[in-house]
């Protein structure tokens, strides 16, 4: 059987989700990465749109890819223009793209009343379109919009427009679920029917509005579709589209078909290179590549998945560059914190489980999860079995908010005693209480601790645990710190966003400090 070809449009309709804009060399750093990993297709966006997509293709032109065709979108020409005169088509053509992506109307009620022309016009706007891009060397793929609602409503028609498309020369025709709200059944019944009647390939394009574009993909893919359209982790306009990272390891994984991608195992990591470069964070329940994709919690499940991985997980982590993840909570037993302390290179002393077990239940029935604050963990678990000791002790501090008709400013005080019995006392500026005393405290213990120069904060995150109390509510803070090698997340709970900030913070410093050796 043909390969199954990929083709990404993150660059192009993943750009359009909601909150995500790539800047020129974000869409090239993204591109070099899926061609890296092997995508067939990389749709770089619309030429003709604005002057961002105008220059990445002048750029991507003059760039090497190893393995992908870059692929220009656009639409069929428009009503009463021939093509030479539509600036969409000839953008296109002298995009330097190999490739040419154009959407028609395949649904009649989008003829007659979005373009407002008769039905044989949409016919002859699609085929001249094509042989206008075909004369000039490239390949076409054709997507048929809102196909499957088309077909639902007129059949004949819906495929009288992939008939035109063919005979203009078209190289690959693409169904699309426009609307994302058709069901597998009616896809793959659909699909199969153009298969079994066209000669050109075909492909499949699914949004995710009813939640099956996933589904729907492979539906097609099943009844003999050859090329499946989608974006890294799904993004997309409304409810984003097929998500690759999910549909391409259940090809390979699942379906035992062929694509062209080298090595499966890095599809994590592309993830979240992507996740990171849009500036979004990564959703932790995506399969295959999500945190929490491989993350056992309850204690019968750890004590099962560490005989046989089997029991608990439909594929190996590892084969899609994901890990295991042992989460430890208060429905955690003397299994799961053993693997848990396995992890982090931890011998379990037995005496200590018992105790480390209570500690975390007390804990959490105050508000602390320690599931992605595994830094906090490390540190209670050493705190007790190891009887470490923070290096240095915050005698006390004080927030002063000044608020005037210009701004608001914060200023922080602290006193911190080293082991020794060194005081510092300090004082710093910042925008907010929480920004003021993370400087504060910094600025006096880098006297002490120079190494703590190099942690940065990159996250902060407060969650209310219980909205009942409303403003006297404990909240959660979590911390995520970095040294610009590693990054570690922290954990302080109190009914004082400030209180709570600061367990945080000084649990991320000596956590920095137990890894650079210098506690006992």
């Amino acid at each position: 059987m043909d390969k199954i070809r990929i083709y990404d449009t993150t660059l192009r309709d993943g750009a359009q989700a909601e909150g995500i804009s790539f800047s020129t060399e974000d869409k090239l750093e993204i591109a070099s990465k899926l061609d890296i990993f092997g995508i067939d297709y990389i749709e770089g966006g619309w030429p003709a749109s604005n002057p961002k997509d105008t220059s990445f293709f002048e750029l991507a032109a003059k760039a090497s890819f190893r393995h992908a065709k870059l692929s220009a979108f656009g639409s069929t020409r428009r009503a009463g223009l021939d093509c030479a005169s539509d600036s969409s088509i000839t953008s296109i053509a002298e995009s330097g793209a190999p490739c040419a992506s154009i959407f028609g109307k395949a649904w009649d009620l989008h003829v007659t009343e979005a373009l407002r022309v008769s039905l044989k016009e949409n016919l002859e706007i699609v085929a001249d379109s094509i042989a206008f891009l075909k004369k000039r060397g490239l390949e076409v793929l054709f997507c048929a919009e809102h196909f499957f609602d088309g077909y639902a409503n007129s059949p004949d028609y819906a495929l009288s427009v992939l008939e035109a498309a063919e005979k203009a020369g078209a190289d690959w025709l693409v169904l699309c679920d426009t609307n994302g709200g058709s069901l597998p059944s009616m896809v793959e019944k659909v699909t199969g029917l153009v298969v079994n009647k066209f000669s050109s390939p075909v492909g499949i394009h699914t949004h995710n509005d009813a939640e099956l574009a996933v589904a729907n993909s492979l539906a097609a893919v099943s009844a003999g579709a050859l090329m499946v359209q989608g974006t890294i982790n799904g993004i997309g306009e409304r409810c984003g589209n097929a998500n690759l990272c999910s549909i391409i390891p259940n090809l390979e994984l699942k379906m035992g078909l062929e694509t062209s991608i080298d090595d499966i195992s890095q599809l994590t990591q592309l993830s979240r290179f992507v996740s990171e470069t849009a500036n979004m964070s990564l959703e932790r329940k995506l399969p295959y590549v999500g945190t929490s994709a491989f993350a056992h919690k309850g204690g019968i499940h750890v004590s099962a998945v560490l005989k046989n991985s089997k029991t608990y997980e439909h594929v190996d982590p590892v084969k899609v560059g994901n890990e295991r993840r042992i989460l430890i909570s208060e429905l955690s037993g003397n299994a799961s914190l053993r693997a848990k302390l396995n992890e982090l290179d931890i011998d379990l002393d037995n005496d200590c489980g018992k105790a480390i077990l209570q500690k975390l239940k007390d804990l959490e029935s105050q508000g602390y999860q320690f599931e992605g604050a595994e830094a906090s963990f490390e540190l209670l678990v050493r705190r007790i079995q190891d009887g470490l000791r923070p290096p240095f002790r915050v005698e006390g501090f004080r927030i002063f908010v000044d608020v005037t008709e210009a701004n608001v400013s914060s200023e922080a005080s602290i006193k911190v005693f080293d082991v020794s019995g060194m005081m510092e006392h300090t004082a710093a500026n910042g925008n907010g209480p929480v920004n003021a005393l993370d400087r504060a405290v910094r600025k006096a213990l880098e006297r002490f601790y120079p190494q703590l120069k190099d942690v940065r904060l990159v996250d902060y995150k407060v969650r209310v645990i219980d909205g009942k109390d409303a403003t006297e509510a404990k909240v959660r803070v979590l911390m995520r710190s970095t040294d610009g090698e590693e990054l570690w997340t922290t954990i302080g709970v109190s009914p004082n966003i400030i209180e709570a900030s600061l367990t945080a913070l000084l649990d991320s410093l000596e956590y920095k400090l137990l890894k650079t050796n210098n506690l006992s």
